[in-house]
């Protein structure tokens, strides 16, 4: 299992130096739509990378956003990595891009909307995809559990999960579930990559601002997780409140831990 972290300009000079314990290299797809080749390339070649999407709108019904969609498979192109991913969400609707990511609700009608375009889009851009839970301050109800809906998307569009343990975490915390029971009705063998990232709290609300270190509770969950599933990769994901380096490679030590089971 490789350890890594997500890419991003206040880390890039620490990144070139090809700390230890990061083994690969998760880029933000719509952060090179508009600049930036030579720098993809220049990590194309230092590390194995995976491109993760913010805007494809996989649960958008209807067709895809086509400029979106050939910007992400340009970008691809570059980066040539082991695979790609998006969320499990929608991102825009026919009158506006919402800017943000949007529960779906857990239906037989969404795993086709979302497994359609899921299958376009690994076609497009020739790579397998991965399809990512996220957090949510409501629950959508739906004919289906949520777990029940992960499977039988995976199982229609032929593609992986992205686990974001924070996120499943978060979710149990603020709506009342068990995160290891909702983990083992998941189909372990969908389960190829992981992201963590410590969580921020509010009184009894959990929220994922991606600027916290990793807290004990959430490696307890990546480690029942990778007992569990096969996982290829664990991504550190940090966007804010960038810490010193030693900071951050103490962070991926962490996930160098997990991996080695202590």
């Amino acid at each position: 299992m490789k350890t890594g972290i997500g890419y991003r300009r206040e880390i890039s000079a620490w990144l070139e130096s090809q700390p230890a314990g990061v083994d690969c290299l998760e880029i933000t797809a719509e952060h090179f739509f508009h600049g930036g080749e030579e720098q993809l390339v220049r990590l194309a070649n230092k590390f194995p990378l995976f491109v993760h999407g913010l805007g494809l709108s996989l649960g958008t019904p209807g067709a895809m956003d086509v400029e979106h969609l050939e910007q992400f498979a340009r970008v691809v192109r570059m980066a040539n990595p082991d695979w790609i991913s998006d969320h499990i969400a929608f991102t825009r609707t026919a009158e506006a891009n919402l800017g943000h990511l949007n529960p779906v609700p857990p239906t037989r009608e969404m795993v086709k909307i979302i497994s359609d375009h899921t299958r376009e889009v690994s076609e497009r851009c020739g790579k397998p995809m991965l399809l990512e839970n996220i957090t949510s301050h409501i629950q959508l109800a739906g004919d289906l559990s949520e777990p029940e809906f992960l499977n039988q998307l995976c199982e229609r569009a032929n593609c992986g999960l992205l686990l974001d343990v924070t996120n499943l975490f978060i979710n149990s915390r603020n709506h009342g579930f068990d995160a290891l029971k909702w983990l083992h009705e998941i189909e372990p063998r969908r389960i190829v990559q992981l992201h963590i990232v410590g969580y921020a709290r509010a009184g009894e609300r959990y929220t994922d601002s991606h600027a916290q270190p990793i807290q004990e509770e959430l490696i307890e969950l990546a480690r029942a997780v990778v007992d569990y599933a096969p996982v290829q990769a664990i991504i550190l994901e940090r966007d804010e409140d960038f810490p010193a380096t030693a900071e951050l490679e103490l962070e991926i030590a962490k996930l160098q831990r997990i991996r080695g089971g202590n």
